[in-house]
């Protein structure tokens, strides 16, 4: 992996391809290696970037709460440092989320963004409380003890054993997730707005995918606005996982949604 210093916190990445840059944001106890089945395939055409975000993975993980804001401009400086003016942005999950922030407070950098299993919904009361729960869980049981708790359930229940090893090559980058990022990044998302205006209002192109059988985060959840500007695709059989439970499902449905932009 690459690394840069963006206000004095290290930003790790990966970055494979030539062309439109095209980056990926992983989710919450994720780090880049979410993307590996997708990227290969991606950068045949794409210049696709890969970060490890704040809290996770490589990538420096602070101690104390996060915000999406906060999130979304580490990447907007590795941008800067890449000097790539202008990028698509697609996000899993939390990556989702951020790539919302993006949208809403510097879309002059964006040439189109996507959420993938992710919402513009916020946090509800009963989900703001399971994030302190989260915290809690962590902090007295340890990161291997939360991440085993969580990761089954990001599949679709007959994944959970036909998909072993993707289940547990999860669990692998989940576990090197540094305790106080998952900590940071957790109170990050119970604070984050409502954007679901920033949907219905952005006249750049928006790609919203969803799993059929996402249990985190149902497709009604996902496909809040269906504007013109606005592509929508469901995948069968998935569930919060695709890029592991459908990949190339997954690849089909970016690729054509990129192929769209320059049409």
């Amino acid at each position: 992996m690459e690394k840069v210093m963006c206000d004095g916190t290290t930003i790790c990445y990966a970055e494979q391809g030539k062309g439109e840059a095209l980056v990926l944001l992983h989710g919450f106890c994720g780090s880049s290696s979410y993307w590996d089945e997708v990227v290969p395939e991606l950068a045949r055409s794409y210049r696709c970037i890969v970060p490890d975000l704040r809290g996770h993975g490589k990538t420096d993980a602070p101690v104390g709460s996060y915000t999406i804001e906060q999130m979304g401009n580490d990447v907007l400086q590795l941008l800067d440092e890449l000097e790539v003016d202008k990028a698509v942005i697609l996000g899993h999950s939390m990556g989702g989320y951020i790539a919302l922030s993006i949208a809403q407070l510097h879309p002059e950098r964006l040439n189109a963004f996507g959420l993938i299993h992710s919402t513009a919904f916020p946090d509800s009361e009963e989900a703001k409380e399971k994030r302190l729960r989260a915290v809690s869980t962590i902090q007295s049981a340890g990161i291997v003890s939360f991440v085993d708790g969580l990761v089954p359930g990001l599949f679709a229940p007959e994944h959970v054993e036909s998909l072993s090893a993707q289940v547990n090559r999860v669990k692998e980058i989940g576990y090197q997730t540094p305790p106080q990022g998952a900590i940071g990044a957790a109170l990050a998302m119970r604070e984050r707005p409502d954007r679901r205006d920033v949907l219905s209002a952005t006249p750049l192109p928006v790609l919203l995918v969803a799993g059929e059988k996402d249990g985190l985060i149902p497709p009604e959840r996902t496909f809040t606005s269906d504007k013109p500007h606005i592509v929508q695709a469901t995948i069968a059989g998935a569930g919060h996982m695709s890029m592991y439970e459908a990949p190339e499902e997954l690849i089909q449905v970016i690729k054509q949604f990129m192929t769209g932009l320059s049409d």
